[in-house]
C-alpha cells in the first residue's frame, strides 16, 4: 500500500514537471486567494490583540465615566447627532465629593498637551511628548506598572509638589545611559523632580504611550488653561462581584452632579474594557466573514482553472492511460493518481499562500505596530480549503480518466 502511494506520488511529480508553466500558473491562482485569506485573517487576529491588549490591562473591575460611549448610534439623515458637554474639573471634584460607595478608587486625568517639549539640562525632546495632569490612583486604575522607582501619593498631590513620572522611552532617549529616578527635568519652565519610570506599553495607530510625563493633577491646571478641557473619570472596585452596584451609583451620582431630571437622558457614557472589548469581538467576526467571502471568490475562480487543467491532463495522457489499464492498473489506480496530482498541485498553490498571506500580515503589522502572532487557525483553515478545493477540482477529471476504454485509449493520437 505505502509503495504503490509513494509510485502515485513519483507519477504526479513527473505530470507535474512536464506541465510546468500551466501548473505554476494554477498554483499562483490558488495562491492568491490563500494570501488574501491568511493576511487579512492575521491582520484581524493582530488588530483585535492589540487593541483587547490596551484596554484589558484596564481591569475587568474598572469603568470610566466619560463624554461619550465607546459605540455611536446611527443617525437618520434628518437626525442630529446629540453633542454631550466636556466633563469640567468642578463636575469631577463634585463627583469625587459625593461619591462614597465602598472599597472603590477614582482616578481623576486630562491631556494637559501632546506636544510638549521636555528639558534635562542642556538637552530637550522633539515637542512630541504628552503631558497628564493625574491624581494619585491614576495608575492603578490604569493598569499601568512602574518600571523603577514610585507613585505618586496622597501628600504629593494635596501639596502640589514638583514631582513627575515618566514613560519608559526616556530611558532610551533624553535620559539615556542614567538612571531617570531623582533627576530634574523641565516642562515649560516648571522644573519637577523623577519620582517613577513607567514599563514600556507600546503604541497603538500611532500614539506612542511610552513617550509621556504625567505630573499632579493641580500642577497641570496651572501650566495648561486651555478652555473646554475634558477631564477623564475612572473608577476601580476592588470586589468585582460589587461591579454593578458601583456602576449604578457613579451613574446616579453623576447625574445629580450634572442636575438632570429623572426623565432626562445620560448626557455622559460608561466605558468597560469589557464591553468593548466584546465589542470589538464582534467587529472581528465580520471582518473575518468577510476574509472568507474574498477569499472563496478567488478560490471559486482557481478550482475552475486547477479542473481545467486536470481535464486537458487527462485529455493528453489519453494513451498513457490505456497502456495502464493494458497492464493491469485497476480504475481505482489511475483515479487516485490523477487525484493525487490535483491535490499536490493545490498543496504547493496553499504553501505559497500561506508564505506570502504570512508576510504581508507580518509587514503591515510591523507599520502599524500591532501585536502579531502566528495566524495558526488562518493556517490550519487555508490547508483545509485548498484540501478541499483540490478534492473537488480534481474528482470529476480522475473519475474521467478511471472510465476511459483501454482499446479505444491506445488507438488515441
Amino acid at each position: 500500500m505505502f509503495s504503490l502511494f509513494r509510485e502515485n506520488i513519483r507519477i504526479a511529480f513527473d505530470s507535474i514537471r512536464s506541465q510546468l508553466l500551466r501548473t505554476i500558473l494554477t498554483v499562483v491562482i490558488i495562491a492568491i486567494g490563500i494570501t488574501a485569506l491568511v493576511a487579512i485573517l492575521s491582520l484581524v487576529k493582530a488588530l483585535e490583540n492589540t487593541i483587547s491588549s490596551d484596554f484589558s490591562s484596564m481591569g475587568a473591575n474598572t469603568f470610566n465615566v466619560q463624554r461619550y460611549e465607546f459605540t455611536t448610534q446611527r443617525r437618520g439623515s434628518g437626525e442630529k447627532q446629540k453633542v454631550n458637554p466636556v466633563i469640567r474639573y468642578t463636575e469631577v471634584r463634585d463627583f469625587e465629593e459625593r461619591y462614597t460607595y465602598p472599597l472603590t478608587k477614582v482616578s481623576v486625568s486630562f491631556t494637559g498637551t501632546s506636544a510638549a517639549e521636555i528639558k534635562y539640562e542642556n538637552q530637550d525632546t522633539d515637542p512630541e511628548v504628552t503631558v497628564l495632569g493625574t491624581n494619585e490612583n491614576f495608575l492603578d486604575n490604569g493598569g499601568l506598572e512602574l518600571d523603577s522607582g514610585r507613585n505618586f501619593n496622597l501628600f504629593d498631590i494635596k501639596n502640589n509638589n514638583n514631582v513627575c513620572i515618566l514613560g519608559s522611552d526616556f530611558k532610551n532617549g533624553l535620559l539615556k545611559n542614567i538612571d531617570p529616578i531623582g533627576k530634574t527635568i523641565s516642562i515649560r519652565g516648571t522644573r519637577f523632580k523623577v519620582i517613577g519610570v513607567l514599563e514600556e506599553k507600546g503604541s497603538t495607530f500611532g500614539n506612542n504611550q511610552d513617550l509621556r510625563v504625567i505630573i499632579p493633577i493641580q500642577l497641570a491646571r496651572s501650566m495648561f488653561t486651555q478652555a473646554n478641557i475634558n477631564y477623564s473619570l475612572s473608577v476601580k472596585v476592588e470586589n468585582k462581584d460589587m461591579l454593578e452596584g458601583a456602576l449604578d451609583e457613579a451613574i446616579i451620582t453623576f447625574r445629580n452632579v450634572r442636575k438632570l431630571a429623572p426623565i432626562e437622558e445620560n448626557n455622559f457614557g460608561i466605558g468597560r474594557s469589557d464591553d468593548l472589548i466584546n465589542q470589538i469581538s464582534q467587529i472581528s467576526g465580520y471582518l473575518s466573514m468577510a476574509a472568507w467571502i474574498i477569499s472563496l471568490i478567488t478560490i471559486l475562480g482557481s478550482s475552475i482553472a486547477l479542473m481545467n487543467i486536470m481535464l486537458v491532463s487527462v485529455t493528453e495522457r489519453t494513451r498513457e492511460i490505456g497502456v495502464r489499464k493494458a497492464l493491469g492498473a485497476k480504475k481505482s489506480i489511475i483515479a487516485g493518481q490523477f487525484l493525487m496530482e490535483t491535490i499536490m498541485i493545490g498543496q504547493f498553490g496553499g504553501l505559497l499562500g500561506i508564505i506570502l498571506g504570512i508576510g504581508i500580515g507580518l509587514l503591515i503589522s510591523t507599520v502599524a505596530n500591532f501585536n502579531f502572532t502566528t495566524p495558526w487557525m488562518a493556517m490550519l483553515a487555508a490547508v483545509t480549503v485548498t484540501l478541499i478545493v483540490a478534492v473537488v477540482a480534481g474528482l470529476f477529471p480522475a473519475l474521467k480518466a478511471a472510465k476511459l476504454d483501454p482499446i479505444e485509449s491506445l488507438r488515441y493520437e
